[in-house]
């Protein structure tokens, strides 16, 4: 069975009616969101954005994210997103659109670009040059965003584009450079890690992701635990349990419906997995929400 497990739409962030559906501009004196990102999340939109000041802590499926002045945020629809905390004088600028917007008179399709994957590296740390750039652009953007024209969609749409290529070759760049650098034990975990955020509904067996890397269980539980301080299950074990979490955020699923979308023989398996795990039943977890 398929369960759709509900995101927040684009349209929940606009202020006004008049505010397109399909692209948002969010600054330094924009009201701020009364969403509850403190909880994982997934939505509708990407969102590409820099840190002015402050400081923040991002959590992407299996990642912890710390932000400050001049990182730059590459978020899609495909990833779990989670804001735990924000510092009081925090201040960035950021535009979120749909991919609806953005080809929308163009064949552009933003998942050929490598930042938006699943699997990508969701923040890294701009250079002052490069942040300045950036920073202008997003600024152009937020002041096209608040003024009035009769092409300002198309305006907004031009403008993205030209903040996604512009954003491509500097991405590229830090992969390139953080990938050339990486020990053999490095690159097996960070294999092993985009393999659980695939597979972790359906295999929770650390055999299937030894084979995939072409290495044995054991070498894979002594690399993780080593590069990560955690053993592999542990990791799969997570990744299963944001899932969860995220699903019994929807009071429409029943735990019974929970359980079998992630794939455990029955209620009572998942319940024991999540108790075993969070110290809490499903259904006392549900409560606390």
């Amino acid at each position: 069975m398929t369960v759709a497990i509900p995101v927040y739409q684009i349209s929940s962030l606009a202020e006004t009616r008049e505010t397109p559906a399909a692209v948002f501009f969010l600054g330094p004196d924009s009201a701020s969101s009364q969403l509850p990102i403190n909880l994982p999340y997934r939505s509708n939109y990407y969102k590409i954005g820099i840190c002015l000041r402050g400081q923040a802590r991002l959590k992407v499926n299996l990642e912890t994210y710390d932000i400050g002045p001049n990182s730059l945020m590459l978020l899609s629809p495909y990833v779990i997103k989670q804001w735990p905390s924000f510092s009081p004088d925090f201040e960035g600028l950021s535009i979120f659109f749909t991919q609806e917007f953005i080809s929308a008179n163009s064949s552009l399709n933003l998942a050929t670009f490598s930042f938006f994957e699943r699997d990508a590296r969701h923040v890294f740390q701009l250079t002052p040059i490069q942040a300045e750039s950036l920073g202008a652009l997003l600024r152009t953007i937020g002041q096209k965003y608040d003024a009035p024209h009769a092409y300002r969609e198309e305006i907004l749409r031009s403008l993205i584009h030209i903040l996604l290529h512009e954003t491509a070759p500097i991405y590229s760049l830090q992969h390139v450079s953080a990938t050339a650098v990486q020990t053999r034990s490095q690159l097996i975990t960070a294999e092993f890690k985009k393999l659980v955020n695939t597979h972790y509904a359906t295999e929770r067996n650390l055999a299937f992701y030894a084979d995939k890397l072409c290495i044995t269980p054991k070498h894979l539980a002594e690399t993780v635990k080593e590069m990560t301080g955690k053993r592999a299950v542990e990791w799969l074990a997570e990744a299963v349990l944001l899932e969860a979490n995220v699903l019994l955020q929807n009071p429409t699923l029943t735990i019974a419906q929970v359980a079998d979308t992630l794939h455990f023989a029955d209620q009572s398996t998942f319940g024991r997995f999540f108790r075993n795990n969070t110290g809490v039943s499903p259904a006392a977890y549900r409560q606390r929400l």
